[in-house]
């Protein structure tokens, strides 16, 4: 089988990118993804449940993350939750759509629509 790489997924959605900046430092749940998603965007982006779990069924056929069986202590949890964490080509495939939206601001300051830093 061929080897996927990084790039062939870029660009990202934007529901991805941040789902995946939402587990970059600990797995999550769905909602918790969401939460995480809203607080980092101090409320700019807010993921339906429907986009959320739409994108994290792709994410797990593309192996961006996958579906952790490691839970929390019984009382800190409900049973029903799901946890997800991102895998190491989930990491390279972020690291990869963070190169790209850094290259395209560059280009942007370049073309004077962001001011250059002082």
């Amino acid at each position: 089988m061929d080897t996927v790489r990084p790039e062939s997924l870029i660009p990202l959605p934007p529901a991805v990118f941040h789902i995946l900046m939402a587990l970059a430092d600990e797995d999550r749940h769905g909602y918790g993804i969401i939460q995480e998603v809203s607080t980092r965007t101090s409320g700019e982006v807010r993921l339906s449940p429907g986009t959320l779990y739409r994108s994290i069924q792709r994410m797990l056929d593309d192996d961006l993350i996958v579906e952790k069986h490691e839970r929390p202590a019984p009382e800190l949890d409900d049973e029903r939750r799901r946890y997800y964490g991102i895998t190491s080509f989930g990491k390279s495939v972020a690291r990869a759509e963070a190169s790209r939206l850094t290259d395209l601001v560059k280009l942007a300051r370049a073309s004077g629509f962001i001011p250059r830093k002082a």
